[in-house]
């Protein structure tokens, strides 16, 4: 940290705090970028649908964020934000957020945008993790066109698997839904996969089996194995909101279909929270968001940053004026 207040910090450093730090240096405002370090995305091998870098991989894709916006001036440091604090301002002080990190190094902000993002929380099946990014899936805008053709299985955990099997059924005409821990389908539904030609499976799945580091099948309680070469699974969103949370705002639970899918902190269409001077962008506030999502959401954040910070700056300057 060269200095020791900004115009805006940044916590986090993933697509949606780098498309905001760029935005935010381009508009000749001091950018810290704090980031542990962690991107959610980092078990995959590829970025997709991101128009104009498709297929580039995720690593590489920040790589080429972090220069672009420190080639304007935006400073990156590595660090983990352990919580911020609003400065008073009383009697003519400083007004704005402190940040500190969790090795005791604080800076002080105007701004803050938080771009902490998510945590996938997988099911509590042995192997999932380990082949998480790579066979073991959850999106199929992500992952569908790579595993295009191939036995899928689809890993039943709660009344939105029969969806999914649906969705999934779009890439690969061999799809079968492991009921697993998931509900009893409706004869409605059960109806609609037999359409669409999507195996059911009865039984709890205890594991994967892996050969030569790649995934090959699905063995149940029973014993039994059943080939396939990609799972998908419904992970639990999870928004990191310490650092927001440290600032008084809180996690609400996310629903789809009514069914709770994950947490994220609210904001406005700009990335605004309740906060004054607080901004959130990414998937902290957008769980489903993908990465060219995020990466639109910083940029918008940015903007509206700059142009809450243009305000402040001209209301001090009329007061100075008036003063002087």
């Amino acid at each position: 940290m060269k200095q020791q207040r900004y115009d805006v910090v940044i916590v986090g450093g993933g697509a949606a705090g780098l498309s905001g730090a760029l935005t935010l240096a381009r508009a000749r405002r001091s950018v810290l970028v704090i980031d542990a370090g962690e991107p959610r995305n980092a078990p995959a091998s590829h970025v997709h649908n991101y128009l104009g870098r498709e297929s580039t991989p995720p690593g590489e894709l920040l790589a080429i964020g972090r220069g672009e916006a420190a080639g304007y001036g935006a400073e990156i440091v590595e660090g983990r934000v352990a919580s911020a604090e609003r400065l008073s301002g009383d009697g003519g002080g400083e007004r704005g957020f402190r940040v500190v990190t969790e090795d005791g190094r604080s800076v002080e902000a105007r701004r803050l945008l938080v771009t902490t993002g998510l945590v996938d929380e997988l099911p509590p099946v042995p192997g999932l993790a380990e082949r998480w990014g790579r066979e073991v899936l959850h999106c199929p805008y992500c992952h569908g066109h790579e595993v295009a053709d191939r036995p899928i299985g689809v890993l039943a955990t709660g009344p939105l698997a029969v969806h999914q099997a649906l969705m999934w059924r779009q890439w690969s005409e061999d799809v079968t839904l492991f009921r697993h821990a998931g509900p009893e389908p409706s004869d409605e539904e059960y109806e609609e996969l037999a359409a669409r030609g999507v195996a059911v499976v009865d039984g709890e799945v205890t594991g994967l089996e892996v050969a030569d580091d790649r995934f090959t099948g699905v063995r149940l309680a029973s014993g039994r194995v059943i080939a396939r070469e990609a799972l998908v699974v419904q992970a639990r969103f999870t928004a990191r909101s310490a650092v927001l949370e440290s600032l008084g705002l809180k996690a609400v639970a996310q629903e789809m279909g009514g069914v709770v899918i994950g947490s994220y902190v609210p904001a406005d269409p700009t990335g605004a929270t309740e906060v004054p001077g607080v901004w959130a962008a990414g998937n902290v506030t957008r769980l489903t968001e993908q990465v060219i999502g995020a990466a639109a959401a910083g940029l918008m954040a940015g903007g509206a940053i700059n142009g809450d910070l243009i305000a402040e700056d001209t209301r001090d300057a009329v007061a100075a004026r008036r003063r002087g």
